[in-house]
């Protein structure tokens, strides 16, 4: 008699696209595991995901705004979950695995820092300044590699998540230029873009550092007036470009005024806004931090300990990059500011 995963993974071969990547097909996992009864792989990595503590810790991560006090602004975990939303929307219109596609968001930003891109900068400043001492350190602080870090050696107490290959490749290859593998992990690169452009919007326009009239006339009229008429415009053209497209993309209309909207935001928002007049003080928090635990290793918690000393920048960072807002805040607050005298 059949397990209810062989059901599911029979229904994947008889429904799916032939383009989708099938779970009973992964190219596995880096530790032989015995499979679920009632789960796929796939569906396996994305309750590993949901369970794990870097997933919770997001909920206190800076999406772009630090540290908001009104209730209503992004955070890291609700940009993970309105990508999610997005790519499984994207995944099941064009009949693609739609948890190989959910678990590569929910995945995709666990590696990410306190206060967002601007740790990235300053973890990245940190490097710079010991590569002399520490050759083997990589030029830059990637959020994506360390979302594959997060994943394959932070979490679980040191073993790692050992999730599919499938879903660290989507991880890994969600920003930037990488060649992702699979057609799930191309959706979930998308939707990061979509999410990011339109919610910063909705977040700006919140905050009252652009106003509906500043928005840039000739996307506008392309995409829409409203948040939610813009996410569907780009949603319901990637769906209806990719049907017919060996890739998963946009038509060169919507994609040209994406691009411009998130070129708008930089100018606007992402670089000298108010939103932005904060972000060397978080800059130095972090810096601040990453050179304390580098001079004193022992305060580092046990799970942090490096076992040679070439590993101590590395294990550093590693304690560093996955704290919260407010826990960098408090450790900063509490090594470096002077505590009233108590009589």
């Amino acid at each position: 008699m059949m397990s209810i995963r062989e059901l599911i993974e029979k229904k994947e071969r008889e429904n799916l696209s032939p383009r989708a990547k099938l779970s009973s097909e992964t190219k596995g996992r880096e530790r032989k595991e015995e499979p679920c009864e009632v789960r796929t792989a796939f569906q396996r990595d994305r309750d590993r995901i949901i369970h794990s503590k870097s997933f919770r810790r997001l909920m206190h991560k800076t999406q772009v705004f630090l540290a908001p006090e009104g209730d209503h602004y992004r955070t890291r975990l609700t940009h993970t979950l309105e990508v999610s939303q997005i790519s499984r929307t994207i995944a099941r219109a064009l009949n693609l695995n739609e948890d190989l596609t959910e678990a590569i968001a929910l995945g995709h930003d666990l590696g990410h820092t306190p206060f967002g891109h601007i740790g990235e900068e300053a973890l990245t400043n940190c490097f710079k300044k010991i590569r002399k001492d520490y050759p083997e350190l990589p030029d830059t602080f990637e959020h994506n590699v360390q979302s594959v870090r997060v994943v394959e050696v932070i979490e679980y107490d040191g073993k790692g998540l050992n999730l599919t290959w499938e879903v660290k490749d989507g991880i890994l290859n969600h920003t930037g230029k990488g060649m992702v593998a699979t057609l799930e992990g191309q959706i979930v690169k998308l939707a990061d873009r979509i999410a990011y452009i339109n919610h910063d919007i909705d977040d700006a326009l919140r905050a009252n550092i652009i106003s509906e009239s500043d928005l840039p006339k000739a996307p506008i009229k392309i995409l829409g007036e409203r948040h939610s008429a813009r996410i569907n415009k780009m949603v319901c053209d990637v769906i209806e470009t990719s049907k017919t497209s060996e890739d998963i993309k946009m038509s060169e209309p919507v994609k040209r005024a994406m691009e411009d909207l998130r070129d708008f935001l930089f100018k606007t928002v992402y670089i000298d806004s108010q939103a932005k007049l904060e972000d060397e003080k978080a800059k130095k928090v972090l810096e601040s931090l990453f050179f304390y635990y580098l001079e004193y290793p022992q305060e580092l918690p046990r799970e942090f300990s490096p076992h040679r000393k070439e590993e101590l920048p590395i294990k550093v960072c590693d304690y560093v990059a996955g704290m919260t807002d407010r826990y960098a805040l408090k450790k900063f607050e509490d090594l470096f500011l002077p505590r009233p005298w108590m009589l």
